[in-house]
């Protein structure tokens, strides 16, 4: 019984803390290592289950980890603290960890591969250029508003007008303001040529890829759409059904059941927001255009739209299209129209 079976890692940038239990969970072993003898402490272990909370950093540890041998599971911060116990210093929380590595119950979190790693770096330095670029161009307008000057809304009217105020030399701009307003559209070009780099990389991805050519068979599946899906849930063989899936996008009612009387809300909003935007965009597009269709999932749509409004349906139909994605990515099928329905 003094055999360790399981280890509760806390992580951090230079000092790891670790939790040896064995299979009843008894503490044989607690250790603190610097972050260059992490890999070399576990080469010497022999093979046993990992626990590690997921954060910054959990999926590159439980890739290294994963090479020698180990069985790498990773926990949701929630579910570990709520295990915690006593005052929070990090040794609690590597014990809170291996007590709920060694639930029955207990839901892991997917280790990403280094590919879908990288895509999902590329996604997260796309949308913080998006968010840039947008803030950049609310400063404009407000910079000029405060010289009397009213910009029109939309990206390709400050492109346009910006140069044409810095030629004009009728106009009450300074010399400072004119400056200023150089240097912020060279850096609105500069975001632009990155975002769009960013683009193309996207859809380069996308076409090497043979399950992201089957997702964007679903109407309302773009590469942005698709290539983020990949990125958040890979193989997708961590839900059982598509309705975990969507459900991990915050797509499914709410519950608030008592005394067996069940009632269901709005939906949960939990899980990915990035993705659950881009879901609920696309099914905004499907529904604009579903009125002129007659394929079975536009008959559908239409029903929906009918009985519960043009936003009920337009959620109804993200929903729909994770259980669909779920489906292509897990059979590697493509989609059907008739079977959407």
């Amino acid at each position: 019984m003094s055999q360790i079976t399981t280890f509760g890692l806390d992580t951090s940038k230079q000092a790891f803390h670790v939790i040896g239990v064995n299979q009843v969970g008894k503490m044989i072993e607690r250790k603190q290592l610097r972050r260059s003898r992490v890999v070399r402490y576990f080469a010497q272990r022999p093979a046993c289950i990992i626990g590690i909370e997921a954060c910054g950093g959990s999926h590159h540890w439980a890739r290294q980890l994963q090479q020698l041998g180990h069985s790498v599971r990773m926990v949701p911060p929630r579910d570990v603290k709520a295990l915690v116990r006593g005052q929070k210093n990090d040794y609690n929380d590597a014990l809170a960890i291996a007590e709920a590595v060694q639930r029955p119950q207990q839901r892991f979190v997917a280790i990403k591969t280094e590919a879908e790693h990288d895509l999902q770096a590329l996604h997260r330095l796309r949308r913080g250029y998006i968010r840039e670029r947008t803030a950049l161009s609310n400063r404009m307008r407000g910079l000029l508003m405060e010289y009397g000057v009213i910009m029109p809304k939309g990206m390709a009217t400050l492109r346009r007008r910006i140069p044409e105020l810095l030629e004009d030399g009728d106009n009450a701009l300074s010399a400072v303001v004119r400056d200023l307003l150089y240097q912020a559209l060279q850096h609105l070009y500069q975001l632009d040529a990155l975002i769009a780099h960013g683009d193309r990389q996207l859809k380069t991805q996308v076409a090497r890829d043979e399950t992201a050519q089957r997702l964007l068979t679903i109407p309302g599946f773009g590469p942005v759409v698709t290539s983020t899906w990949r990125a958040r849930f890979g193989n997708c063989h961590q839900f059982r059904r598509g309705r975990d899936a969507s459900a991990a996008c915050g797509m499914v009612p709410r519950q608030h059941t008592t005394g067996g009387r069940p009632q269901l809300l709005g939906i949960t909003k939990q899980g990915d927001k990035e993705l659950r935007t881009l879901l609920i965009h696309g099914a905004r597009a499907v529904v604009s255009r579903a009125h002129k269709k007659d394929d079975p999932l536009s008959q559908w749509v239409c029903q929906v739209q009918a009985r519960r409004g043009r936003h009920k349906a337009t959620v109804a139909l993200a929903n729909k299209m994770a259980r669909m994605a779920w489906a292509i990515t897990v059979n590697q099928t493509e989609y059907a129209p008739r079977r959407a329905n």
